[in-house]
């Protein structure tokens, strides 16, 4: 009688999670390597103290992401749970953060990319904005995972620009604020391309989550021109 051998695996899903997790990771310390992460090397000028607290949480967010995905391929779901609490709180400390270094940014006049100060102030607020609602999204649907990932790492590549705006490569600076968020957009793209290979479709919170991050980007620059605009920004950061 002939035994029929049965062998299972784990899907592979967890382990293309851990790979965005590092490629996330890998871009933003080669985009901030000079001016925080290896910042010794190259100048001896201090960094303000809310920056270094900048750096230091949205680097934390970044660890926990590897750590959670990793947690979820070793079938650790109690501890990725438990750790739940901490990112949430953790995604609330980045965002007052984000927004108290982002006006900060503004008044003492940092203009990236050659934008005024006051114009580009629409990017990191928009690029916060987007995590909130996605990061949101992500905690009210915690107990479906396979929505709840999806948006994790929607939200984490909302704020992924301000890496891929300092990378050291001419064509970025150049291009502006389309080529810096396109890069970033690339990451989403190749998401959403293993979802389609994987899956043979895409899971709607890619869809929603995308059309979050996306639209608002030319929404964005068509609203950084606007009297408007200009008068809620010169409030800002009076």
């Amino acid at each position: 009688m002939a035994t029929q051998i049965i062998t299972t695996t784990r899907p592979s899903w967890p382990k293309f999670y851990i790979a965005v997790a590092v490629t996330i990771a890998a871009i933003v310390f080669a985009g901030f390597a000079r001016t925080y992460y290896l910042r010794s090397f190259y100048t001896s000028e201090p960094l303000p103290f809310l920056l270094h607290l900048h750096g230091l949480v949205f680097t934390t967010w970044l660890l926990l992401l590897f750590v959670q995905t990793t947690l979820v391929a070793a079938g650790r779901t109690d501890i990725h749970r438990r750790l739940g609490v901490f990112g949430g709180a953790l995604a609330v400390t980045m965002i007052v953060v984000g927004y108290l270094t982002a006006i900060h940014g503004a008044r003492r006049g940092a203009a990236p990319l050659g934008i005024p100060p006051l114009v580009f102030l629409i990017i990191p607020l928009g690029d916060l904005l987007n995590f909130t609602i996605l990061v949101a999204a992500a905690l009210l649907y915690r107990g479906r995972p396979e929505i709840h990932k999806r948006l994790m790492l929607c939200a984490t590549i909302a704020i992924l620009a301000p890496a891929t705006g300092r990378l050291p490569f001419a064509f970025i600076r150049q291009g502006g604020p389309l080529v810096v968020w396109g890069l970033a957009d690339l990451v989403l793209i190749a998401c959403v391309l293993y979802d389609w290979i994987s899956r043979k479709r895409v899971h709607p919170a890619y869809i929603w989550g995308g059309l979050v991050i996306v639209l608002s980007q030319p929404l964005r620059l068509a609203l950084a021109g606007t009297t408007a605009w200009s008068t809620f920004a010169h409030w800002l950061a009076r």
